[in-house]
C-alpha cells in the first residue's frame, strides 16, 4: 500500500522502514517458505529505495547498506532451490515484477526438481503463461513495425506445457489458454487478418466451448472476444458479431480492454462494404453500440479505438456519416469527426488479448 501513496515521502517513508524491520524478524523464521519470500520482498524494497530523495534510514538501521536487490533475490532462490512450491511462488512474483528471464529460470528450476505434471502443474501453467506473453509482446512489435515475425516455438512450447497439465488438472484457465494458443496458430502472425490453419481455429473454438461449460466460463468477456475473432477469420461474421456484443455486455464498467468494441465496429463496417448490411441497419447498430460503449469504457480509450476504425474504414465511415446527417443524426457524426482529430499519442491501446 505504501507504494501507492504517490510522491508524498512523509507517508511512504515510515511504512518503508516498518516493513524492513518486520522482514528482518521474519528472516529469522525456521520456516523455509517464510524466509525465501522475505528475502524476495526485501529485494523489492531495496529496488524501491531510489524512489526516495535520500536512502531511507531503515536500510542502515537493519544492516542492509551493502545489500542489493539482486543479492536478496539470489538468496531467496538459493533457499528455495529444492522446494518446488516455494520456487513457483517466487516465479509468480518475478513475473509480476516484469523480471521475465528470472521468472522463467526459477520456473525451470521448479520443473527440474519436480517434473511430474500431476504434482507440479502450477509450474507448467506459469511457464506457459510467460511463453504466451512473450509471443504476444513480439506480435505487437510486428504490428508496430518494430520487429520480425514472432517465434512460433514459444506457442509450441506453451501448448506442450498446457497439454501436460490438461491430462491431470483440466480447468477453466487451461482451456482458455490452450484456445488462445490455437487461435494464434491459426491466423497470420502479422495482423491477425488471414486464415493460416482452419483446423487450429476449430480446435480453439472447441476449447472455448469447454471453458464455457465450467463455472464462470460463460461470464468471461475474454472468451467471447477470442471466439468472435476466430469466427470472424472463418468468415462467420454474424456469429462473430454476437460474440463481440456479448463481450462488451460482460465487461466491467470502466474496463480498459476495449478491443471487443473495435472488433465489433470493424466487422459491421466490413459487412457494409461487402453490401451484406444496408445503411439503415448499420446506422442502428453503430448508434446503439457506441452508446453502450460510452457507458462502459473510458472516453479516451473509446476515442482511440474509434480512430483506428475510422482510419481503416474511412470510405465506409464517410458514407455512414453522410447518411446520418441526412437523417438528422448529427451527434454520432460529430463524435466520429472529433475522433479523427484526436491525438493518437494521448494513450496506448491495450495489447490484444494480453490480459488473458
Amino acid at each position: 500500500m505504501w507504494l501507492n501513496n504517490g510522491n508524498d515521502e512523509d507517508k511512504r517513508l515510515p511504512a518503508f522502514n516498518r516493513t524492513l524491520v518486520l522482514l528482518q524478524q521474519v528472516l529469522k523464521s525456521s520456516n523455509l517458505n517464510y524466509r525465501a519470500l522475505s528475502w524476495c520482498y526485501l529485494g523489492i524494497l531495496l529496488e524501491r529505495k531510489e524512489t526516495f530523495s535520500s536512502t531511507p534510514v531503515g536500510i542502515h538501521d537493519c544492516g542492509y547498506s551493502e545489500k542489493g536487490s539482486l543479492d536478496c533475490f539470489g538468496k531467496a532462490i538459493e533457499i528455495a532451490k529444492d522446494n518446488p512450491p516455494v520456487l513457483n511462488r517466487l516465479a509468480k512474483i518475478f513475473h509480476f515484477l516484469g523480471k521475465q528471464e528470472m521468472a522463467m529460470a526459477v520456473c525451470n528450476m521448479a520443473l527440474d526438481a519436480l517434473p511430474d505434471p500431476a504434482l507440479n502443474w502450477q509450474a507448467y501453467c506459469m511457464r506457459a503463461k510467460m511463453l504466451i506473453k512473450l509471443y504476444l509482446r513480439d506480435l505487437e512489435r510486428v504490428k508496430m513495425g518494430l520487429g520480425g515475425i514472432p517465434d512460433q516455438k514459444n506457442l509450441s512450447d506453451a501448448k506442450a506445457d498446457l497439454e501436460s497439465v490438461m491430462e491431470v488438472h483440466p480447468c477453466l484457465k487451461t482451456y482458455l489458454d490452450l484456445g488462445q494458443i490455437y487461435y494464434y496458430m491459426g491466423v497470420d502472425a502479422m495482423q491477425e487478418l488471414f486464415l493460416v490453419d482452419e483446423n487450429a481455429l476449430n480446435t480453439a473454438l472447441v476449447f472455448f466451448a469447454k471453458a464455457m461449460e465450467l463455472d464462470l466460463g460463460n461470464v468471461l468477456p475474454e472468451i467471447q472476444l477470442l471466439r468472435g475473432k476466430c469466427l470472424r477469420i472463418k468468415n462467420e461474421e454474424l456469429n462473430a458479431i454476437k460474440c463481440f456484443k456479448q463481450a462488451i455486455e460482460l465487461d466491467d464498467v470502466g474496463s480498459v480492454y476495449t478491443e471487443s468494441f473495435r472488433c465489433l465496429m470493424e466487422t459491421l463496417l466490413n459487412l457494409f462494404s461487402q453490401k451484406r448490411m444496408n445503411t439503415e441497419m448499420l446506422m442502428q447498430e453503430v448508434e446503439l453500440w457506441v452508446k453502450k460503449a460510452e457507458e462502459k469504457f473510458p472516453k479516451q480509450r473509446l476515442q482511440l479505438e474509434l480512430k483506428l476504425v475510422c482510419r481503416h474504414y474511412t470510405a465506409e465511415v464517410l458514407e455512414l456519416s453522410k447518411a446520418m446527417v441526412a437523417r438528422g443524426k448529427t451527434e454520432l457524426v460529430k463524435l466520429l469527426f472529433e475522433t479523427m482529430k484526436c491525438d493518437l499519442n494521448k494513450g496506448k491501446l491495450n495489447e490484444r488479448s494480453l490480459s488473458f
